[in-house]
């Protein structure tokens, strides 16, 4: 269920208190996000040979603004396991595989800070990692995504794409946003796998973002509440010097 919220909500999770990041997921069986961008774009991997590694460069289809340039990892046709909408293709890596390096050049003055990607087939051994140059951002593990979205059995459990559809229930099929804040903007992503299993994922989407999309994870409607004080603390001081004025 979409939740709704005020344009002082909406202020609060527009621009998040902290530096840092954070991550969301769009309701289940979504699998485009649902943010708000100045420039943002999407690699499906379409245009891709299947089979082969993932050494290609694109725009996201930007015109330019967004460049990257994949290696590592592979391209595979839909399965149980991967391609958002259950068709098309999609990126793999695997232990024995090299991981996939994502590079990135942007004309963006504000440089890029929002990726987001169809998670599908979640296993203990994926890693996700975001570099400024060679400091590490962030690393989202599977932990960290499973204590938000529970474990299996939940409604994202599952592939959610005919012909697939249920195969694989005891795996998470989730689209992550991630939030850089604080002035924070990333340059390059790796994703690789630890252990048995593959990292899939699909409609890598990148750019700079206006609004958060998604459901709230439960640090952000800690935050929210806290909004929600403050804004209430500040109505009350504001009706106190009133009246202190008119006494």
């Amino acid at each position: 269920m979409r939740i709704l919220i005020g344009a002082a909500v909406a202020a609060l999770l527009a621009a998040p208190a902290s530096a840092g990041w954070f991550v969301n997921y769009e309701n289940a069986g979504v699998q485009n996000t649902t943010a708000g961008f100045t420039t943002s774009g999407v690699e499906t991997f379409e245009g891709q040979t299947v089979g082969s590694a993932a050494n290609f460069v694109t725009d996201f289809g930007t015109g330019g603004a967004i460049v990257a340039t994949y290696s590592g990892g592979r391209i595979d046709n839909a399965n149980q396991y991967g391609s958002a909408q259950g068709s098309g293709k999609h990126v793999v890596t695997f232990s024995n595989m090299a991981p996939i390096d994502i590079n990135f050049t942007t004309t963006l003055p504000e440089g890029l800070t929002y990726f987001g990607y169809w998670l599908s087939a979640l296993d203990g051994g994926n890693r996700l990692e975001f570099y400024n140059g060679a400091t590490l951002l962030a690393s989202v593990t599977p932990g960290s995504v499973t204590g938000d979205i529970g474990a299996c059995p939940t409604s994202y459990c599952g592939n959610p794409n005919p012909p697939f559809l249920g195969q694989n229930g005891g795996e998470p099929y989730a689209f992550l946003n991630v939030y850089f804040t604080g002035g924070d903007t990333y340059d390059r992503i790796r994703i690789y796998q630890v252990g048995g299993g593959g990292y899939e994922s699909d409609n890598h989407t990148v750019g700079y973002y206006t609004s958060i999309g998604g459901v709230p994870e439960p640090a952000t409607w800690a935050m929210l509440i806290t909004g929600f004080g403050l804004v209430g603390m500040a109505a009350r001081r504001r009706k106190g010097v009133a009246v202190h004025a008119l006494a």
